[in-house]
Order: C-alpha cells, then structure tokens, then sequence
C-alpha cells in the first residue's frame, strides 16, 4: 500500500515508523522540519507544504493509497486532506486537535465519515484516549480493556503483583474459569505467547481473551479486590478530563474534577452535572489530603504536561490510591512511566496509531485490537461457508497464536482443541504481531483447499 504522510510531528514520525517496513510510505514536510529519525527511515520524501497542490502532484498523490495529514497545525491538515480528495480518489485521513473542528464537520465520534468536507475520516486523539480511559476504569484491576462482537468477547489485562494468588504458579496449575484464555504474557516489556508450563512472574502483565461471563469470573476469583469503581479522582480539566467526567457521570460513578484555571473550572461546573469541580493544583500535596483523594478507587492525571502528571500520580500512589491511570503525551514517555510505579500510562497519540492500523491498513483480515504497544494483535478471520469441518487440534499453525473465540452465529464459543471449525465462523486470533503476516496466509491456504 502506498501512504502519504504529510507533516514531521511525532504523531507523523509515530506513524511513518510503523508503517514504512511493510508499506511504501512518503512523507511531505519541509527539509528544515524533518528530524534525524525519519532519515534514518526507508521512506520517501517531498519537500514543501502538502496543503500545496503542485507539491501533492510530485508525491504522486493521483497514484496513492492513503494520504494522512498529521502535522502540528490543523488547518493545514483539513486543507491539505481536502485538496487531496479533490484531486484523487485516495481515501483521506485528517487529525485535529480541537474539538471545535469536529463540530465544524458535523462529527458525533472521533472517525466516521465526513459528510459535507469529503475528507473520509477526522480523528481526534484525545476522543479515543478518553473511551480507552473510560473502558479501563470499568474493570477495576485491570490495565487495558479491548471489546469484541458487542460485548460478548472481551480482552483483559492484568499486571502480577507481589499479592496475587497465582504468583509464581504454572498456568497447568490455575484452573482458570471457562470461558477465560490466557493468551499472552508481557515480561520485561516483551510479549509472549505461554503454554501451559509457563509461570507467573512479579509484574508480568498477563493478558485474557474469553466471553464476558468468563472473564467476569476470572476478575472476581483471582484478580478482582473489590466489585465496581465506585469513585474517581480527575487531574486536568481539559478535553479529555471533561469528557471521562461525562462518562462517569452517565455510569453513575462518583466524581472528582481538579482544574487549576478559574474559567475552566467555570465552565465544567456549569456543564457536568454531578461532578465535583475543584479549583486547585493536583501537585498541591495539602489539597489532595485535604480532598481526601487517598480513598478514591481510581485516580486519573490527563494534564497536558506529562511531567505533571507524573507528579501527581506518584503523589496519589503515596496517598494510597490502589489504581492511578496517567495521560503521557510524549509516547516515549510510557514505559517509564510504568518503571516508577504508575498503574497504567497511555498516550492519546499511541491510542491514534492503534485506530489507523485498525481501521484502514488491513483490508483483506480485520485486526480487532493491537495490543502492548503493536507487538500482539488480535485478528478476526472468517471461515468460509463451503469449508469443511477441522478440528482446532488438526490444525498446524506455522507460528505460535492462540484461536481465542469464535463467533457462531450470535454465539461466542471459547474453543478447545476438539473443537470443530465450520463454514461461516469467525475466528479472534491471538498472536505476536509479526507473526500475523503468516497466519493469515496459513488460513488462506487450507480455506483454498477446502474449496
């Protein structure tokens, strides 16, 4: 697939990295913005401003497949995406800052089609960041939530901790509920696929596909302390701090807002309806004893300003806050964050990237969910209606991946080895990201052969 990249932002640096091994990826920007790390890239590049038509010629925009506009300055990214359209049939994807230009597009989410600018899809980080935020807050102890067919197949992910019941156990040995996999285990920011003479480690992060019914079991049996979030702290009053107060507000959870600028504070009491607005500084040590912020469930720093949000999360888990979820601007940032003790560090712009590779560079085999980072994914791949039944155990997949659910109709099946793959299945597949390439054409083969 051919993509043009227009702009040398981090998100634009971000996307050229994961993008440019497998497609063929030019970036437009001016020779003076270009930082070494994209020249040490195989990419592509036009000089210039890709809101110039003469400068989209000579990046072949005509012969393309994909043309993001990614660059610090939103006008230029809808001018550039709009002229883009206009002159070639390429399928168009424009981010903005503000929420203001969404509104300008008649747009209700962060992607869907834009009706009236023919840019095919807008994307605001900060929108997917708050709905990965809010789906993390839902499970108590766990540190991502990915969900599948409606809510019938869900992924969990679970880090290890000094107290935990299957510390140092072989997963043979846990007896997990049914309809709860064990699908792959993150140890020293590397994922893995385990078996069953895998053992748990300190800090492992383990990650669980199964039906909601089973996972729900898994979290009460092993993982869960108490049942629901019942409260939440918010650190930053902005975008996405009042956008998962709403959130909050609709689930009926307690919550907290801590904004340190008088007319924002203004503006969210006079919008959330329930929520308490506080106006103060979240690294104010006195205020958030003060608050009592130590016996909030779940305590969420979305500032602007990463290093600020790492003092305030560090200062709630001095306070005893059991989960503390921190916004990391800097994507870099994120392991770090994790290092020193943060429960879960996300980045709206890693949050961006997962919604790009999920949504647009896949076209013959969906990818429902990239995890830690991009190194998993789960896939979805659909059986045909002329194949002939196999059992899983039959199967010789030539990477390690694990067939975490099938959809059946309006059924969500965790599979065993005995059981049987028939036509018009939907398989959700686990596997190491760069291994994905070659299960695919695994599946593609024997379903040829079935024919």
């Amino acid at each position: 697939m051919k993509i043009i990249i227009y702009g040398a932002s981090e998100m634009s640096i971000m996307l050229a990295k994961e993008l440019y091994e497998v497609h063929d990826v030019t970036v437009i920007a001016h020779n003076e913005d270009i930082p070494e790390e994209l020249n040490k890239l195989d990419i592509s590049y036009v000089p210039g401003n890709g809101a110039n038509l003469k400068v989209l010629e000579t990046a072949q925009i005509v012969t393309a497949d994909v043309f993001i506009a990614s660059s610090n300055i939103d006008e230029s990214n809808i001018v550039s995406s709009w002229i883009a359209k206009r002159i070639s049939s390429i399928e168009t994807v424009c981010f903005v800052s503000r929420f203001d230009y969404l509104e300008c597009f008649h747009l209700s989410k962060n992607v869907l089609k834009a009706q009236d600018s023919e840019i095919d899809h807008i994307i605001w980080p900060e929108e997917l960041l708050t709905q990965e935020i809010s789906r993390i807050i839902t499970v108590p102890e766990a540190i991502d939530v990915e969900i599948f067919a409606g809510g019938k197949a869900r992924l969990l992910e679970y880090r290890i901790k000094d107290d935990s019941i299957i510390l140092n156990k072989y997963i043979k040995d846990c007896f997990f509920p049914e309809g709860a996999l064990v699908v792959g285990i993150t140890r020293d920011n590397k994922l893995f696929i385990p078996d069953g003479s895998t053992r748990f480690h300190l800090n492992d992060k383990a990650i669980f596909m199964g039906t909601e019914q089973g996972l729900n079991n898994l979290g009460v049996n092993f993982f869960e302390t108490k049942k629901k979030t019942k409260t939440v702290t918010i650190i930053g009053g902005g975008s996405v701090g009042y956008m998962l107060a709403a959130d909050m507000e609709k689930m009926n959870i307690k919550t907290k807002i801590i904004e340190t600028t008088e007319s924002r504070s203004q503006y969210l009491s006079d919008n959330l309806k329930k929520s308490l607005v506080i106006k103060g500084d979240g690294t104010d040590l006195e205020l958030l004893e003060s608050e009592d912020i130590g016996d909030c469930d779940v305590l969420v720093s979305v500032t602007n300003n990463d290093e600020k949000n790492l003092l305030c999360s560090l200062l709630a888990k001095q306070l005893g806050v059991k989960k503390v979820i921190t916004r990391v601007n800097k994507a870099a940032n994120v392991n770090l964050f994790e290092k020193v003790g943060i429960d879960v560090a996300i980045s709206p712009k890693e949050a961006a990237l997962k919604e790009i590779r999920d949504r647009l560079l896949e076209k013959d085999v969906d990818i429902l969910a990239l995890v830690e980072r991009g190194q998993g994914e789960v896939i979805e791949i659909s059986v045909p209606e002329n194949f002939i039944d196999m059992k899983i155990m039959e199967l010789c997949l030539p990477e390690k991946a694990i067939i975490s659910a099938i959809k059946r109709g309006s059924k969500i099946l965790i599979p065993k080895g005995n059981t049987s793959l028939r036509g018009k299945d939907n398989m959700m597949i686990f596997t190491i990201a760069e291994n994905a390439p070659k299960i695919k054409e695994y599946f593609k083969s024997i379903f040829a052969k079935s024919r």
